[in-house]
């Protein structure tokens, strides 16, 4: 499942990316935003569902972090929402990622601690700028569309064609 996700929020990435750019309308990159979230919120709950130690909680907390970041911005976006909220939350994820990092460093693929890194880092970039009203420019679109190409859609790719 984690391919799926990884394909489909590498996709999110690249539009939300795009959209930065202006290249296309942010409400247009709302319906992606929508769909990928409830994508991933099917399969957060097909994981809860199918959990059966406490061990299994923790990937589905993680799916939800990305589920409810979609969401959450294509909601706002589509209703023309004040997106300080939002902002607040991507501070949160990127505060809940140094520990993800962490344990994701010790686990059975240590990338995906790389990833958690550059995840909350840009995460980070988003509160800076929906919340504090810090402009990076072209670097922030730019950074989402790098990030989403080579940490989601590039491995979440190779995971589903098993060469990862």
């Amino acid at each position: 499942m984690l391919g799926i996700i990884l394909l489909f929020v590498g996709g999110v990435l690249l539009i939300n990316g795009v959209g930065g750019l202006g290249l296309i309308e942010q409400r247009a990159s709302a319906v992606l935003n929508f769909m990928t979230g409830c994508l991933t919120l099917l399969i957060g709950i097909v994981m809860l569902v199918r959990a059966d130690v406490p061990a299994d909680y923790f990937p589905v907390a993680c799916v939800m972090l990305f589920t409810f970041n979609y969401l959450y911005a294509a909601i706002c976006t589509w209703l023309e929402l004040d997106m300080r909220g939002f902002g607040w939350f991507c501070l949160f994820i990127a505060i809940t990622t140094v520990p993800c990092a962490l344990l994701a460093f010790k686990g059975p693929d240590p990338r995906f601690g790389a990833f958690w890194l550059i995840w909350g880092s840009l995460w980070l970039m988003y509160f800076f700028t929906l919340v504090r009203g810090f402009n990076f420019g072209k670097v922030l679109p730019f950074a989402t569309i790098g990030i989403g190409v080579l940490t989601c859609w590039i491995p979440g790719f190779l995971i589903l064609v098993e060469r990862w």
